[in-house]
């Protein structure tokens, strides 16, 4: 019997747990300054294959993998455009081999970030856009991915791109994630002046299954992005990837305050909010992934 789709997952009203910071992780098994992460997926499987499978140990229904900056125009910068496909086939495969070998339902939702070249400015054509990440997506796709997470989006036109290019191209589902800021007059926005309504309305029409928000702000500003995302979309799922905190500069190092109980603690109000998949971004760990999924059973318990 096949897994069912992540929409189908949620529409039986439990809460998923995606899993947490990869970064984090890479950082810990020695990633340099400058270096390409994405190119991992061929250097060092076992490393990115290990981290996948940690969150699975720690509770995560779903892993992304080592394919954020896996486009060909963001690997122009390492002078690696040419082997974007190989990279990104890669990445997900090791996840999807992390996900086997979990067992049960277990799902790969890879992640797609920003090109980081600007539409407004001319940097780059919508074509250019379209393409690479049509190309991005296929190779994720043949790779075992289920899910494409375009994520971290502040541009509409991006996201829409990313989406359709996902959508038009593979058999997976789509999730598209944005990063919000709080602006003075207390508002959530994008740095492109994007409110959480309007990217669930726009992400929604270009044909993402499901939508959220990544980085940016810990669960407790996170509860209020849902809520006005969940008023905006009523019945489509929404996926949450909250940072462990709002980052403390600390000695020159960012630092991310929240602890595992802290974040843990917090739960029930995104999920009352109408969070349907719960998961970490940056600071997260397996142990904030671990303590998520503790608070998510003890509530399907009630």
């Amino acid at each position: 019997m096949s897994k069912p789709t992540l929409v189908e997952a949620t529409r039986s009203g439990k809460v998923l747990v995606s899993d947490g910071a990869w970064g984090t992780f890479l950082q810990s098994k020695g990633l340099r300054p400058g270096e390409c992460p994405e190119l991992w997926a061929l250097e060092r499987p076992e490393d990115l294959k290990e981290i996948a499978a940690s969150y699975f140990a720690a509770g995560s229904d779903m892993v992304q993998c080592d394919s954020f900056g896996g486009c060909s125009l963001k690997l122009a910068e390492y002078g690696l455009a040419e082997r974007a496909a190989e990279i990104n086939r890669a990445a997900a495969r090791l996840s999807a081999e992390a996900a086997a070998e979990a067992g049960g339902d277990r799902w790969v939702i890879a992640s797609v970030g920003p090109t980081g070249k600007m539409l407004l400015m001319g940097d780059v054509t919508e074509e250019e856009i379209y393409e690479t990440f049509k190309q991005q997506a296929t190779a994720l796709a043949e790779g075992g991915a289920d899910a494409i997470c375009v994520g971290t989006m502040s541009d509409l036109e991006e996201a829409r791109l990313a989406v359709r290019a996902a959508r038009e191209n593979t058999d997976c589902e789509v999730i598209a994630t944005f990063t919000f800021e709080k602006t003075l007059q207390g508002e959530f926005r994008t740095m492109m002046g994007v409110s959480p309504s309007a990217a669930a309305t726009a992400m929604i029409e270009a044909g993402a299954h499901i939508i959220g928000s990544n980085c940016g702000n810990g669960i407790e500003r996170m509860v209020d992005i849902v809520r006005e995302m969940r008023q905006a979309a009523p019945e489509t799922p929404i996926l949450v990837h909250a940072n462990a905190g709002l980052p403390q500069n600390i000695d020159g190092k960012d630092v991310f305050p929240e602890s595992p109980a802290d974040m843990a603690g917090q739960i029930s109000d995104l999920v009352d909010a109408g969070a349907n998949i719960v998961g970490g971004c940056c600071g997260t760990t397996p142990e904030h992934i671990r303590a998520i999924r503790s608070v998510l059973s003890q509530l399907r318990a009630e």
